[in-house]
C-alpha cells in the first residue's frame, strides 16, 4: 500500500449536557481511532520497504468551527487535524506526506437526504459564500490532488473544501 484515504465518519448530534458516553466512544472510535491504527499500519509497511506514500485523512469544515449539537463531532475531527500535523511532521522524513481534506456538507445520498429540508439547508447555504453544498467529485478531486505528485511539497495542511465556509 503506497496511498491511504482514511473516509471512515460518523457524526451523532447532541447538545453538550446530553451526550451519553457511548455516542462519544462511537464517534472516537471509528473518526479518531480507526485513523491513527489504519496510519500506523500503513506507515509502518512504507518505512519498512523505504517507500514514499501520501496519506490523507477526511475531516470537516467541523474541524474549524463549532456547530450546534455537533460537540463531540467537531471535536473528533479537530483530533484527525491534529493528528494529521503529527503525523506529517513524523513522517515527512520518511518521504511519507499526510493530509487532511476538511469538506463542508457533500450531497451523496445520505447527505441529499440529510439536507433536503429547505428549512434546514437555508441556513447553512446562507453560511456559504458560493451558496451551494459540495459534489462528490469535489472532494475527490482534492484527493486525488493530495495523493499525486502534484503535491509533492505538500505535507500536513487541511484542505478546505467547503466553499468558503470557514472563511466567513
Amino acid at each position: 500500500v503506497d496511498l491511504l484515504v482514511n473516509n471512515a465518519g460518523l457524526a451523532i448530534l447532541e447538545p453538550i449536557g446530553q451526550i451519553p458516553q457511548e455516542s462519544v466512544d462511537r464517534i472516537f472510535d471509528i473518526n479518531v481511532k480507526a485513523v491513527i491504527n489504519v496510519t500506523q499500519i500503513v506507515a509502518k509497511g512504507l518505512i519498512a520497504r523505504k517507500a514514499p506514500g501520501a496519506i490523507v485523512n477526511i475531516s470537516s469544515q467541523a474541524s474549524k468551527v463549532g456547530l450546534q449539537d455537533h460537540a463531540a463531532y467537531c471535536a473528533s475531527k479537530g483530533a484527525v487535524d491534529a493528528f494529521t500535523r503529527v503525523a506529517a511532521l513524523e513522517l515527512g522524513p520518511h518521504n511519507i506526506r499526510v493530509n487532511t481534506v476538511n469538506p463542508t456538507v457533500i450531497l451523496t445520498d445520505m447527505g441529499k437526504l440529510g439536507w433536503s429540508d429547505a428549512a434546514k439547508a437555508g441556513p447553512m447555504l446562507e453560511k456559504i459564500p458560493l451558496k451551494r453544498f459540495g459534489e462528490v467529485h469535489e472532494v475527490v478531486d482534492a484527493i486525488l490532488y493530495l495523493l499525486s505528485d502534484k503535491a509533492s511539497l505538500v505535507n500536513g495542511v487541511s484542505l478546505l473544501t467547503d466553499g468558503g465556509y470557514v472563511a466567513v
